[in-house]
């Protein structure tokens, strides 16, 4: 008789502490439906440790309401980021339990809830880089990952802010699941301007967007391409394993990941900026030779092999690369304004012998040489400026490099004119 009152007893606080439950939920959506929203979560975290018992219906009706309170907390900028992930944590739940219930009551709502969380934390990101927050910017970029794993863009922009916060531990293990995934994020983008506002609009499919200008509301389609982000994210990667004293893990992340990607170029020069970053120069010259076998005539990789050679201070291969992109593409505006430059570099040690130069009779004859030389440096830049300027008139740096050059040069009608545009 007795085990059967144990029995008993248990049915009975199991009974009671149903009810306190039920009363529990209800009382917190009295709570947020007064405004309460913190008095809500209170009430919900004195029930959590119940809640496992419970049935589908109730468990689900529980991460409903705690998702509901957290994401008012969060439009009301108490705790933001915090209380968005721990709603979209609730509503997660929540439809996992009505998905192994099969009865869906609030998985719909909740869906739609993750999806305004998703917006709110990317809003709240941009703000935060915008204000020099990066760090806080790529936790909640991780954050929009976590809620949709799919959406794995977002894990790269994660990775790429915490960079930009010079935070490479946070980096690191952003980097490492990027590679994981192999994510490249190739892809095509389907635009046409909106006639209402002159935006430029991005389509699903070129099919929308050909809709679109049928139907009159865009106009001028275009479709782009969306280049591979391998061979930076490989870089990145390569460059905090080399910082951390890492270099063979680096070496091999990137060999690995040509393996997996064979035709992917940027891979291949993310490879060779390692080799030269670690001063091995005869497997970056081999690298260097590989990649012009496999693609001589991509002006990308042309220009970015001149980057490199004037990395490695090598200015002639870098000037051969440069005219080399142009040659391939003769409004290759970049290779204009990177070979300019190059051949400003020789201003520099004229200079300085010019400066360590006294007053006598031999000195001044040595100045006129120098000054001639320099002359003939800035004169044969001008090509370069000119080109640059003529493709990018809006960049400002080489207007003004430009007109400094003419200022040097007395070359009083151009520096007017040049004045007169910009």
């Amino acid at each position: 008789m007795k085990s059967k009152y144990v029995i008993l007893a248990s049915a009975l606080l199991i009974s009671v502490a149903t009810f306190a439950q039920k009363d529990q939920i209800k009382n917190a959506e009295k709570a947020l439906k007064s405004g309460d929203a913190q008095g809500a979560v209170t009430i919900l975290k004195d029930a959590e440790n119940l809640v496992a018992n419970a049935k589908d219906t109730e468990q689900a009706q529980f991460y409903f309401v705690q998702g509901n309170a957290y994401l008012d907390l969060a439009n009301k900028k108490v705790e933001e980021s915090k209380n968005l992930t721990l709603a979209a944590e609730s509503y997660k739940k929540l439809i996992e339990i009505e998905k192994t219930s099969g009865k869906q009551k609030y998985s719909t709502q909740a869906v739609t809830s993750i999806a305004n969380i998703k917006g709110l934390l990317i809003n709240s990101a941009i703000a935060d880089t915008q204000a020099n927050k990066n760090v806080e910017g790529a936790k909640k970029l991780y954050d929009v990952y976590a809620l949709d794993k799919k959406d794995t863009i977002n894990l790269y922009y994660a990775a790429s802010t915490a960079v930009n916060a010079q935070d490479f531990d946070l980096a690191l293990p952003m980097y490492e699941e990027l590679k994981q995934l192999n994510f490249s994020g190739k892809g095509t983008l389907y635009l046409a301007t909106n006639k209402a506002n002159s935006n430029e609009d991005n389509f699903a499919n070129a099919k929308d967007r050909d809709l679109a200008v049928k139907l009159g509301t865009h106009e001028k389609p275009r479709t782009e391409a969306i280049p591979s982000k391998r061979g930076e994210i490989y870089k990145n990667l390569a460059l905090i394993l080399v910082q951390k004293g890492r270099t063979e893990d680096a070496k091999k992340a990137i060999a690995d990941a040509r393996k997996a990607n064979p035709d992917d170029t940027s891979l291949l020069l993310t490879e060779a900026n390692l080799y030269l970053d670690t001063k091995d120069f005869d497997m970056y010259k081999k690298l260097v030779g590989e990649a012009l076998e496999k693609d001589p005539n991509n002006a990308d990789l042309v220009f970015n092999l001149g980057v490199i050679s004037a990395g490695a201070k090598n200015n002639a291969d870098a000037e051969k690369y440069y005219l080399r992109a142009i040659e391939i593409n003769p409004s290759y505006t970049n290779a204009y304004l990177n070979l300019a430059a190059l051949k400003l570099e020789a201003e520099k040690p004229i200079i300085d012998e010019m400066n360590k130069l006294g007053t006598s009779a031999k000195d001044m004859k040595r100045y006129d040489v120098l000054k001639a030389q320099r002359e003939g440096v800035f004169k044969g830049v001008i090509p370069y400026l000119k080109k640059a300027n003529e493709l990018d008139p809006k960049n400002e740096d080489v207007a003004k490099t430009l007109l400094g050059v003419y200022s040097a040069l007395e070359m009083t009608a151009e520096a007017k004119a040049l004045k007169a545009k910009m």
